[in-house]
Order: C-alpha cells, then structure tokens, then sequence
C-alpha cells in the first residue's frame, strides 16, 4: 500500500472561484492567473475550470506552450515578458501578449524581424518598486513602443504593492495622472483588487490566489463571506498513538511537554511532503472531521497531533492538513506565511488525485476520482 498521503485538486472549485471573481469585477475581462504550474496545482489539472476567463496569464513561456496546446485560443499574458530575442519568434508562433517593463525588451522587440505583431502590456512601476517604467518615463516608453513595427496593440498595466491593506490610491492616482490621455487596454487588478477595490476594475483584472481558495492577505477571516472554495485539500492518515503521562515530551528538541494525560496521534506528513516545519504548536489540522491542533515539532515525514477532542479517533482515521475544514491560509498564518506558499510548495513524492466534478466526498481515494504524478 502506498503510504497514505495525498492532494485532492478540485478543478470545480476553481470554476466556482473564478466565477465568482468575474461576478465581483462584473464590468471586467479575467485573466485567470496560473503561474507557478497554477499555484501547484497542476495546469493541466485545473485547465478544464478556465473556461469562463477572457484570458490567461502566467509566466513561463514552456507553461504557455502547454497551455495551447491544451488547445487554449484565447489570450495569454507573459507577465514577466520576453528575455531574449529568441523568445519574440515564440511569442508570435504561439499568439502571446507580452509585459514590457524595461527598454531591453523594447529592443528586442525593435530588432525582431517578425511576421506578425506582437501584442504587449506597457507596464508602469507604480510604487511596487520590481518592475516597470518609472511614472515620469511611461509616456516615452508608450511613444517608443507605437513606433515599433513588431508591435501591436498596447495596453497599460501596473501592479499594487498592498491592496491586501487598501492602500491603493497612491498607486492608481500615480498610473492615472501617468496615462492620461494614452489609449489602450487598462489591468491594474490583482486578487485583493479584484476582492476589495472595485475603482482599479478597469479593463482587465488578473485574479490569482482566490482561483485557488486562499486569501491575498494570507489570513483565512479576511475572506470569509466571499464563498470561496479550496481548491487543494491535503489529506494523511494517523498512523500511530501514544498515551503520555504529564511531564512527558513529544519530538525533536522536545518542544512540547505534555501537562495532562494526553493521546497523541502520529500523522504520515512531514516537511518533505512540503508542510511548514515551521508549523508551530496549535497550528489547527481536522481528525476525523474534528478540529484539533498539532504539538510538537514537525518532522520529515510526520508530525504530531492532540486527540484530545477526538477520543475515539485512533490508527487509520482521516486527517486534514489544510482544505475544506481547515483553510490554508489557517495553517499558513499559524506557520509564519501565507497560502501561496504552502499550495506551491507540495512536494512531488505527494500523490495527487483529481477529483471528478460530481463526486464532492473528500476522501482520498473516493470513487470516481483519478490519481496523478504530482
């Protein structure tokens, strides 16, 4: 038997997810953001859920081939661009729009002896302070580009250094008094814009982490009401129990001393399956559908939980890591992080099981779900 670990990647709740962000940000085209091999989850998992976005951003240009050669037509967004000349001739074979943010990239774009144009998004260094053209540069950069042969429709893009906290005025007064009078497409939108800043809606918005469940702001509370659902559940089992007596310690370093008699669970997850070692005592994990903590230090391939609520869980009985009932953002607060983090970090030994969209049971194995090679 394979050891009992998996991630249960729900491709229905990113429809739903999506669904929702295009009903908030209701006057504006979604690019579904899924960089990072969609935030862990496997695009190709995911993939059939993006039905519904106007578009598609990501990164790397071997994850856009991917994406159209899942037989993707409609826009795709590099949101990092282009980084050496060669990548022009794969931007137009594959219909890419492209960030520029840096007048290298204009070059590149200048000296390209393409056959078709190749549409960009002018990006504008707002305050976030990576990348972009500086405010007072923007104009020249947009005049330059439009001169550019191989380049075809601009749009004008910006991203938002803490729209978690709504601090986005400084930033958007900035890109508005920089564009004034510019034509193009605008998307300045990121999750938390999407959630909570309804004026930065604009043209385009690039919903990311709430695809996925999780909060832009790494704190489960933040979202509730929105009905966001996880879209990765990790799930284990207990695999051993010990009755300790008062005085008694639990793992390395022997952080943990027991005050009462407690039973405690082994649970076949550790830092190598890519939970946070970090992950301190009271970090919240769901046994048997009980909420419960864990204690004790996290392990390669264990870590160690309180059976106190649940006294008549034992060998066997199902454990949640993070999903439905305990939310990533909960264990990602309680470790020191957020969401994002923990979804991207799943390590490859994890297997990985799709669920059907008909079939809501979150067991790891139920019927009518598949597994996959993480």
């Amino acid at each position: 038997m394979p050891r009992p670990i998996a991630a249960r990647i729900q491709p229905d709740a990113v429809r739903h997810n999506l669904q929702l962000a295009r009903q908030i940000a209701s006057g504006a085209r979604a690019f579904a953001v899924i960089k990072a091999n969609a935030y862990g989850h496997g695009i190709e998992r995911i993939y059939p859920a993006l039905a519904g976005a106007e578009g598609i951003a990501l990164l790397d240009l071997d994850e856009a081939v991917r994406v159209r050669e899942l037989g993707w037509t409609k826009p795709l967004l590099l949101l990092e661009g282009i980084f050496e000349p060669a990548d022009v001739e794969l931007a137009v074979a594959h219909r890419l729009t492209v960030a520029v943010h840096c007048d290298e990239q204009l070059d590149m774009l200048a000296a390209a002896k393409s056959q078709r144009p190749v549409d960009i998004q002018l990006k504008m260094n707002s305050g976030m302070n990576r990348l972009g053209f500086r405010p007072h540069a923007f104009r020249a950069a947009w005049e330059r580009a439009r001169g550019i042969r191989s380049i075809g429709a601009i749009g004008l893009m910006t991203h938002f250094a803490n729209a978690d906290d709504g601090q986005i005025d400084w930033q958007l007064d900035t890109f508005d008094a920089a564009v004034q009078g510019l034509p193009g497409e605008q998307s300045v939108s990121n999750s938390a814009g999407v959630l909570w800043h309804p004026r930065a809606h604009r043209d385009w918005v690039r919903p990311g982490t709430i695809l996925y469940g999780a909060s832009p702001t790494g704190v489960a509370r933040h979202v509730e009401g929105f009905g966001l659902r996880a879209a990765m559940t990790l799930t284990s089992r207990i695999i051993g129990v010990q009755t300790l007596a008062p005085q008694e310690t639990i793992g390395y370093g022997r952080t943990f001393e027991v005050d009462r008699p407690m039973r405690v669970g082994v649970v076949a997850c550790g830092y190598a399956d890519g939970y946070p070692r970090h992950a301190r005592t009271g970090t919240p994990i769901a046994v048997d559908g009980v909420r419960t903590r864990i204690v004790g230090r996290v392990s390669m391939d264990m870590l160690t939980v309180d059976l106190t609520p649940c006294p008549q869980a034992g060998i066997g009985s199902s454990v949640e890591l993070w999903g439905d009932q305990v939310r990533v953002d909960e264990v990602a607060e309680a470790s020191g992080t957020i969401g994002y983090e923990l979804m991207c970090a799943l390590a490859r030994r994890v297997p990985v099981v799709v669920a059907d969209a008909a079939d809501p049971a979150p067991a790891a194995q139920a019927h009518g779900e598949r597994v996959a090679a993480a």
